[in-house]
């Protein structure tokens, strides 16, 4: 039998009986905020109630302009924001955005699944990508280019785009720390009820390659006290996005890996560090740079001055702006509070940090050999018993921008984990920070047929973007590509073309934490009723704030959606993606037949094997005859368990499974007794018997 999933969260049943959840029917998971054993109570705790986006979408409201597409303020002005609905946002019952089942062949978005079956699950995970943390009161950032647009234009005029954009300033700088918090808290409460295998970041933690940036990441991570301001810390003491606040921290028992992205090893994501920019992050002087011309050659702007950048002004309630402007503003340079831990980060000092955490693995992917040489890219295996390999991928360029690239040595590398995965029979995914030939950002007019790609995301690339897509095309075993970087939730299929044109692999963005629209991504693989394999992608938002009101991430929210209105950024980057929510949640479907044979065994033949079963009690419980069934289960994922004093389970009945539940011996048990237990998968798969000896009735 297969087992109806009609929302991510339904599989785990058993742990939220015995946590005492409910489930709505579209996927709103109401916690007990105590079951998550947080070892510290966090400034800002999450809602006692998740709304995935199966459930409720975040859907912007229309700002109050006085013509459709007039831009009436500027970025930086947040106190008016409110009064023209500028960032306003509606998140109503039923408008969530169901799985879509898109073509791999013709790249068609299918009907909504209401009801999709997966009859063995091998591997849950999460993403999260683009967290931008940020420095706000830096010297070395780039705000004048965006923070007034439309202005400053370019120089010379010129009828294009304005040089400003959302990257260079939003209001979302303000609360990157806070955001971070509040969707580690999410991921936590999700993890309590349907547990990840493990996660993975998809680069740019930091927005410009900071070392205090860093360890504000790697700190709200580890559930330290994060004191979100530096220089002077003006503001500290009485400004909200100022003021030290406690992080709850990630689930310490969820292993966690990180990608590298440009943002970590470049300025502003940019271009590579100069003398100049590293000399001004750390001291008094705010960066005096060029305007960038229609040509942007950034070395050639970082020779030339006449602009400084500014600063956010910390003691102010909407971060104002100070420090910015023509030179000719200031009868003398503006300064401000030097601070060295705003140095900046090669990527061996940047990958060294990931050793100097609290949670696991040690180093999140990172060796102390790959450390040495600065080459971070690395494959594991999420769990031992199932046939899945991951391979991380570092393929950012090496000579600065925001394009993708391999070098050689990196490419020659990635061939070599292909076939090393093939050869294995195992399942292959990539996981990088920049996608691959993805659809276009925005949607020509009329649509055509088939939506066009994005070829100058990977130009220039020593190893052509066509050779990478055709090699990655020939490993069958390879299905999926999973990026971040562009902060949308596109899906776009790489078909291999020929006559097997339905065979390839898909290509899963995973939105921004920084830009609307933001979240993370939950992943499901598994053998589905027809023995294919099935992706499940949800879009999870972060969480409102406990108790209703307001906090910071939410007004992170207000301004990233605000910041997407005035710049007139596209929300719809992509067939399939909702256009007024961004969201995009889909069941990817790979054919058995595409995989090599002993791949297709391996999958076919895999079920639920019991590798622990532990019995333990307390006192209390010991009264009343009853015990807990501790228990570790590999293979595919269990529904249901059984347990019996009688090794026929004579009179027992399945349950919804968890990995502790209680069990009530018979009464009538004075001495020792054996419990027998067992699981099945959603195929009704059993697993082999296990059993303990009980000695005294109950008392362990």
């Amino acid at each position: 039998m297969s087992v109806s999933r009609r929302h991510f969260l339904k599989y785990c049943a058993g742990s939220a009986t015995v946590l005492g959840l409910e489930f709505s029917n579209l996927g709103t998971l109401e916690k007990v905020l105590a079951a998550a054993k947080r070892p510290r109570q966090p400034s800002y705790p999450i809602s006692d109630i998740i709304y995935t986006t199966l459930d409720r979408t975040v859907v912007p409201t229309t700002p109050n302009a006085p013509y459709p597409g007039t831009i009436i303020l500027q970025p930086c002005q947040l106190s008016e924001y409110a009064t023209y609905n500028y960032g306003g946002w509606t998140q109503n019952e039923g408008s969530g955005f169901p799985y879509k089942s898109p073509d791999m062949a013709t790249e068609a978005v299918g009907p909504s699944v209401t009801d999709p079956s997966v009859a063995a699950m091998l591997l849950t995970f999460f993403t999260i990508s683009d967290i931008h943390i940020c420095d706000k009161e830096s010297p070395a950032r780039c705000i004048y280019y965006g923070y007034q647009y439309p202005e400053p234009y370019e120089d010379p005029p010129a009828d294009t785009q304005p040089a400003g954009n959302s990257s260079a300033y939003s209001g979302i700088i303000l609360y990157t720390t806070q955001v971070l918090d509040a969707a580690v808290q999410t991921i936590n409460a999700v993890h309590q009820v349907t547990p990840f295998d493990f996660g993975i970041s998809l680069g740019d933690a930091a927005d410009n390659t900071q070392y205090n940036e860093l360890r504000w990441y790697l700190d709200v991570l580890d559930g330290k006290m994060i004191h979100p301001s530096s220089g002077a810390h003006r503001g500290a003491h009485n400004i909200d996005y100022q003021k030290p606040f406690q992080a709850a921290g990630l689930d310490k028992s969820i292993k966690w890996y990180q990608c590298i992205g440009n943002h970590d090893q470049s300025w502003m994501g940019t271009a590579l560090m100069t003398d100049y920019t590293r000399k001004t992050l750390v001291g008094p002087n705010v960066l005096n740079i060029g305007i960038p011309g229609v040509v942007q050659n950034w070395p050639l702007i970082f020779s030339q001055r006449g602009y400084y950048m500014g600063v956010v002004d910390g003691s102010t309630p909407y971060g104002d702006i100070i420090n910015a402007g023509p030179e000719g503003n200031y009868p003398k340079p503006p300064k401000v509070a030097a601070d060295p831990q705003r140095r900046s980060l090669s990527i061996n000092q940047w990958m060294r940090e990931f050793e100097n955490t609290t949670s696991q693995p040690v180093g999140h992917g990172f060796t102390p050999q790959m450390i040495k040489e600065g080459f971070a890219c690395y494959h594991f295996y999420p769990r031992a018993d199932v046939p899945i390999k991951v391979i991380v991928l570092d393929d950012t360029n090496k000579a600065g921008g925001a394009a993708g690239a391999l070098d050689s040595q990196r490419y020659n590398w990635l061939v070599n984990e292909l076939e090393e995965g093939q050869a294995a029979d195992e399942l292959m995914i990539v996981c990088a920070h920049i996608p691959l030939n993805p659809y276009k950002q925005t949607e020509p007019q009329p649509p055509p047929a088939l939506w066009p790609r994005w070829p100058s995301l990977w130009a220039p690339s020593p190893i052509l973007q066509s050779t990478v897509l055709e090699t990655l095309q020939s490993y069958p075993n390879f299905v999926m590509w999973i990026a971040g970087h562009v902060h949308r939730n596109a899906i776009t299929p790489q078909s291999s073309g020929g006559d097997n044109g339905e065979y390839g692999f898909w290509e899963v963005e995973t939105p921004s934490l920084r830009d609307f629209p933001r979240g993370f991504r939950r992943f499901e693989i598994g053998r589905n009723s027809d023995n294919n394999v099935s992706i499940f992608v949800i879009s999870v938002d972060t969480a409102n704030p406990l108790g209703g009101g307001s906090s910071p991430s939410l007004i992170s929210r207000s301004y990233s959606i605000g910041a997407n209105q005035i710049f007139q950024n596209p929300v719809q980057q992509g067939p399939g993606v909702d256009p007024d929510s961004g969201i995009y949640n889909a069941e990817l479907v790979i054919q058995l037949g595409q995989l090599s044979p002993g791949l297709q065994e391996k999958i076919l033949n895999i079920s639920p094997v019991i590798s622990s079963f532990k019995i333990s009690t307390t006192s209390a419980l010991a009264k009343s005859h009853t015990v807990i069934l501790n228990n570790t289960v590999g293979g595919s994922t269990p529904v249901e368990y059984m347990a019996s004093e009688s090794s026929s389970f004579s009179g027992a009945a399945w349950q919804p499974y968890s990995q502790a539940p209680y069990f009530t011996l018979n009464p009538s048990t004075t001495g020792s007794t054996t419990v027998y237990f067992k699981v099945k998968d959603g195929s009704g798969t059993q697993s082999a018997v296990a059993s303990e000896l009980l000695r005294g009735g109950g008392t362990v």
